[in-house]
């Protein structure tokens, strides 16, 4: 695991193996950004020009590595692109984020760096030490790696921001550490990630932040009537389970609930899925997994606001046992579903959760999913969908995902699709028309939202999980989609009650 620290040494003084800068791009060609001050001194003021001549430009995601010039400790340099450059000549902190992880990953098997990017802001400082701990990820459970994260990163904070920066930099990791775990889960085989391994993790997360964790297994289930998770888990020989973590602070005064959907594996159930759609399907617990760190995230940070998590988790299996299209479930609240499809067994497991999250009243309540791949074809693999009935709480949903640096679009909850989900045995279908199926899930999950609580759904079926070559601090294999929204929607909420500045 990579370290970070923090130190009020110049840049040049540090002893490391490399030195890290950030250079924007211009129409007059490229710029060095504030934390580079002593390489250009050490260049003989000739940075800039050194640069040019070798093409580099500052585009975003750009990379030279040079020889370190007398009068810097390090070894080499790294140049790292940041991208246009602000009006102001400013970094935004998404890119300055981006850049940081570029960085983390181009110096995989450096034991020392110093991370010399603007970083004279807690803001700042945070987007640096998230970003490079995100670009430093690594999964190796299962593999010796061929070069190992590098071993620690040193942020450099001039004296009389110090401890502005330290606590910038304390916040960025524990959202990266928390990120981190969740893609651990998402990369984990599904034959190790099991309903019942996904619960003992979470409960050996309990007893490390503190947190309530309370586990209903394939008995409790049936004895309160969870037919909507016990229905999805009855095909495969690894039960069901339904987790509930919690978070509490003493002065809180509001509490969020996030559900999760957390299917370990997606076969698709009976409705099995085609060739080509099964290899990734451990990751269908995704959702789960972003609920759980943002939990842990939370505590961590000791927010002022009462977060509780819902883990919804099963294995969608075909086998005699199973449940086949035509069935019909009888869910938590006591309606009825009849199941057309197998395959669209998400919805199943967060109904019956959200129903129970929604019972202890909460302030607002979230729902994460890789619920469709309707939503992949229409907003493809870096942005995921938010919808809400109440257009002020979807747009709130929206600011906070863009506020934390990921990407999210409002979808519409057309009333229109809902009638696809008349069943002419049972309360309700669990699918309906297939145009808008990504809308039709939501619908059918509103279904299931106790009135009067703001409620959004989040369908991170694209973002999820990369699958082509890292870019910025985004790997290849599990994201953490979505866990640096459900902690912004977090501080938000203690921020408002406190009413302290972030």
């Amino acid at each position: 695991m990579t370290a970070l620290t923090v130190s009020t040494a110049a840049a040049a003084a540090l002893p490391a193996q490399c030195v890290a800068i950030g250079v924007s791009a211009s129409s007059a060609g490229p710029v060095a950004a504030p934390g580079a001050e002593a390489v250009h001194e050490a260049f003989g003021g000739g940075l800039v020009a050194t640069l040019s001549s070798l093409g580099f430009t500052g585009a975003e995601g750009e990379t030279l590595k040079l020889p370190a010039p007398p009068g810097l400790k390090a070894e080499v340099v790294l140049v790292v692109g940041l991208g246009e450059a602000a009006d102001d000549g400013g970094v935004s902190r998404e890119a300055l984020c981006r850049a940081a992880g570029v960085a983390g990953r181009a110096l995989a098997g450096v034991e020392r760096a110093a991370l010399a990017l603007p970083a004279g802001t807690a803001e700042a400082a945070e987007a640096v030490a998230m970003g490079a701990l995100l670009g430093a990820y690594a999964f190796t459970d299962y593999r010796v790696p061929v070069a190992s994260p590098v071993g620690e990163l040193v942020i450099p904070a001039a004296p009389a921001t110090h401890e502005e920066t330290t606590a910038g930099v304390r916040h960025g990791r524990v959202i990266a550490e928390e990120t981190n775990r969740a893609r651990d889960l998402i990369n984990m085989p599904a034959n190790h990630l099991t309903p019942d391994a996904f619960a003992a993790i979470a409960k050996d997360l309990g007893e490390r932040y503190r947190l309530d964790v309370q586990v209903l297994d394939e008995e409790a289930l049936a004895k309160e009537s969870f037919g909507g998770i016990l229905g999805v888990g009855q095909g495969s020989v690894r039960p069901p389970r339904l987790v509930r973590v919690a978070y509490t602070h003493p002065e809180a005064e509001k509490t969020l609930a996030f559900v999760g959907k957390g299917i370990t594996y997606d076969s698709g159930g009976i409705s099995l899925k085609p060739v080509g759609f099964n290899e990734i399907m451990k990751r269908d617990m995704s959702g789960a997994a972003a609920v759980l760190a943002s939990v842990a995230a939370a505590a961590r940070l000791r927010l002022r606001v009462n977060v509780t998590g819902w883990l919804a988790l099963a294995e969608n299996m075909p086998s005699g046992s199973a449940t086949k299209p035509g069935d019909v479930l009888r869910m938590y609240d006591g309606r009825t579903v009849e199941v057309r499809n197998t395959d669209a067994e998400g919805r199943l497991v967060l109904a019956d959760a959200l129903v129970r999250a929604g019972e202890e009243q909460p302030d607002a309540l979230v729902d994460v999913a890789t619920l469709t791949a309707a939503m992949k074809m229409a907003l493809g693999h870096r942005v995921f969908g938010v919808m809400s009935p109440d257009p002020g709480f979807r747009a709130h949903v929206v600011d906070a995902a863009g506020r934390a640096g990921e990407e999210a679009w409002p979808m519409p909850l057309p009333a229109q699709l809902a009638e696809g989900l008349a069943s002419t045995v049972a309360d309700l279908a669990n699918t309906g028309e297939r145009m808008g199926g990504g809308l039709v899930a939501g619908l059918f999950l509103a279904e299931f939202v106790p009135a009067g609580i703001p409620w959004a759904h989040l369908d991170i079926a694209g973002p999820s999980f990369h699958e082509g070559d890292p870019y910025g601090y985004t790997p290849t294999g599990g994201t953490g989609c979505a866990v640096r929204t459900l902690v912004e929607l977090s501080r938000e909420a203690a921020t408002e009650q406190s009413g302290a500045s972030r």
